[in-house]
């Protein structure tokens, strides 16, 4: 079963979020949620230059036996950002949903999610193809390799247009497979200007990547 989580409650829950934020009773969350606001929709356009050139600091690992998530494949965290395992039972493409990391704790309103699946003959490239694909309202995505930890696996960056919130902003992922199955971290955000901000905290999961 498809079940695309960014176009059902994880837009229900965006929608309501921002509503909250704009109505100014959003109430404050761990780690001084007050401090992120509302914004509105940047102008969106899927390159690869910006706030995705550095990576942010360091706040712990996730991914190895006894983490907060246990997966195929450990990277570091940023800090003050939460990890906590999902078992809700979230398809996309060929991956389900296994890990949230919450940005909130850090001031940002947003999520780096790991997607993991069932081994198989499919290549990092042939998986991100199939998670984007499975996202409706996706345009301008753009692909590339890269390496890390041992790993070889593909990147890509595009918009995403919900109808429900009449809005374009990036998005962003990479995938790598393991003996273990596939692996793919996305980054949304509330929107393009939260999304660039939490650009750093991506790129230190990615520059870290490595198989457990």
């Amino acid at each position: 079963m498809l079940v695309r989580a960014g176009n059902t409650w994880l837009w229900t829950a965006h929608a309501a979020l921002l509503a909250g934020v704009l109505t100014g009773c959003s109430e404050a969350a761990e780690g001084d949620d007050s401090q992120a606001s509302a914004r509105p929709s940047a102008s969106a356009s899927a390159d690869t230059s910006g706030a995705g050139d550095s990576a942010a600091p360091r706040g712990g690992t996730i991914g190895a036996a006894g983490s907060a998530c246990e997966l195929p494949v450990a990277f570091d965290t940023a800090k003050s950002w939460k990890a906590e395992a999902v078992e809700a039972p979230l398809d996309q493409g060929p991956v389900s949903l296994a890990c949230e990391i919450d940005a909130k704790p850090a001031g940002n309103i947003g999520f780096l999610r790991v997607w993991a699946g069932k081994p198989g003959d499919a290549d990092a490239r042939t998986v991100l193809e199939a998670f984007v694909a499975a996202e409706e309202g996706v345009s301008g995505a753009k692909y590339s390799a890269f390496t890390s930890g041992g790993l070889s696996g593909a990147k890509v960056e595009y918009l995403y247009t919900s109808e429900l919130l009449e809005e374009t902003k990036k998005e962003s992922a990479f995938a790598v497979t393991t003996a273990e199955g596939p692996v793919v971290v996305h980054l949304g955000g509330l929107d393009t200007e939260e999304h660039e901000e939490m650009l750093p905290a991506y790129e230190l999961a990615r520059r870290t990547l490595r198989a457990v």
